[in-house]
C-alpha cells in the first residue's frame, strides 16, 4: 500500500513537471487546428531518419512526396479535414451553450 502512494506521487510530481498547465491545452481552445501539422512534423522525423542512413532513400522519398499526385492528395486530406475540425468546432459552441443554458440555468 505504501508502496502504490509513493509510486502514484512519484507519477504526479513526474507529470506536473512535464505537462505544465501552461503548455496544456484545454478541448475548448479556440486554437484546435495545430493538429493538422502532426502528420508533416511525423514527416519531416521520418525524412530527418532516413537521410541520415541514406541519401539516396531521402532524395527518392523527397521527389515521391512532392510529386503532384501525392500533394493534390495532401491537399485534398487538408481541405478535408479542416472542415471536419470546423464542424467539431461548432458542436463543441453548441455543447456549451446547452450546458450554460440548460444545465447551469445561465
Amino acid at each position: 500500500m505504501l508502496q502504490s502512494r509513493a509510486l502514484v506521487i512519484a507519477l504526479i510530481l513526474l507529470l506536473s513537471t512535464t505537462l505544465p498547465e501552461v503548455q496544456s491545452k484545454s478541448l475548448f481552445d479556440k486554437d484546435r487546428r495545430d493538429w493538422l501539422a502532426v502528420p508533416e512534423t511525423i514527416a519531416s522525423y521520418v525524412y530527418e531518419a532516413v537521410n541520415k542512413v541514406s541519401p539516396k532513400v531521402s532524395q527518392f522519398l523527397l521527389d515521391t512526396v512532392q510529386s503532384p499526385s501525392v500533394v493534390a492528395a495532401r491537399q485534398r486530406i487538408v481541405k478535408e479535414a479542416t472542415k471536419v475540425s470546423i464542424m467539431f468546432e461548432q458542436m463543441i459552441e453548441k455543447i456549451k451553450n446547452l450546458w450554460y443554458t440548460k444545465v447551469l440555468g445561465y
